[in-house]
């Protein structure tokens, strides 16, 4: 009697396993049904676009004058080529991959408007706005999705999450500021630890301020090339725009560097911090935009004293004279 109550329980088992595959598997859909999602839409219509992940973080773009632009950072440019290639995709997009009718499973496959990896708001030339959610990826290089307002969600293989990424930084070229590290002379560094000043002489780096170290003591050129990489080269998160915010703190700032070459002057001031976002706001006199950089890429620069940069002798062993 156990036995054949174990074998009913394993047919109903097999039973909804079928029904699941049924039901979620992606098939064609029928004759005169494969259709563009978005049939009268061009990549050349589209003038805005708002992506928003499952974590909250949302980026604008915007074509202005015929170039995108991150609209909220005083239009900072954008890689319009990359902007095209999403589009281009979005386009392509077809309903040919049925996968249900059912709204009941909108969450299941994170289409839903509260379960979503990536919502996608387009607007287009006319005024006329569109929303489609990217859900999960059942298989590599597909992932189902949904357009607000209908039921049906369907499995594509035209993008993936990766192609809309949520972050700023994925879609402009991140690079603020680059002076040839081989061309500076000279470097001062100001921070809450004092006043710091290098100067090279014959390929050699020395400290001229504060005065000359001990005679026991030397300078460790490693770490001034280190702090010298990371004021000469640094990578933003995110622009913030080209106006001055009292919360950005640099009336009264955390570090300010000046590199000298033989033909200029280049100072870069590093402001305040944001904890939650890892980040400190940085402007160089290299750029008119405001920016934030990740704080472990500037954290030297406001952390960094003078006995970061002295290299203490090796302690002799003392001598046996018995």
């Amino acid at each position: 009697m156990i036995k054949q109550h174990h074998k009913i329980l394993a047919a109903l088992l097999v039973a909804q396993i079928v029904v699941g595959v049924i039901v979620f598997w992606p098939r064609p859909s029928t004759a005169g049904q494969r259709a563009p999602v978005f049939p009268d839409l061009t990549a050349e219509d589209i003038t805005a676009l708002t992506i928003e992940d499952a974590q909250g973080n949302v980026v604008e773009l915007a074509k202005v004058t015929g170039d995108w632009v991150l609209p909220n950072a005083d239009q900072y440019p954008v890689k319009s080529e990359a902007v095209g290639e999403l589009l281009e995709k979005l386009t392509a997009m077809t309903t040919g991959r049925l996968v249900t009718k059912s709204d009941t499973s909108h969450k299941r496959l994170q289409v839903a408007a509260d379960a979503f990896q990536r919502r996608l708001d387009l607007e287009t030339s006319d005024g006329a706005t569109e929303t489609i959610y990217i859900g999960s990826s059942p298989q590599y290089g597909s992932v189902h999705f949904r357009l607000e307002g209908e039921d049906e969600t369907y499995l594509t293989s035209e993008l993936t999450t990766w192609d809309v990424n949520a972050a700023a930084s994925a879609w402009i070229d991140t690079s603020y500021q680059s002076v040839a590290q081989d061309d500076i002379i000279r470097m001062t560094l100001e921070n809450a630890n004092g006043t710091f000043t290098f100067e090279k002489e014959e390929d050699r780096w020395r400290m001229v301020a504060p005065p000359s170290m001990e005679e026991t003591q030397s300078l460790d050129e490693t770490q001034v090339e280190a702090v010298l990489r990371r004021a000469a080269s640094i990578t933003m998160k995110r622009p913030l725009g080209t106006e001055e915010q009292a919360a950005y703190g640099l009336d009264e700032p955390n570090a300010m560097v000046t590199l000298e070459t033989a033909e200029k002057t280049v100072t870069l001031k590093v402001g305040a911090e944001d904890t939650d976002d890892n980040s400190y706001v940085v402007k160089s006199s290299e750029s008119d935009y405001y920016v934030r950089v990740a704080a472990t890429s500037v954290r030297a620069l406001v952390e960094n004293g003078r006995e970061a940069f002295i290299m203490e002798p090796t302690p002799q062993p003392e001598s046996d004279d018995s």
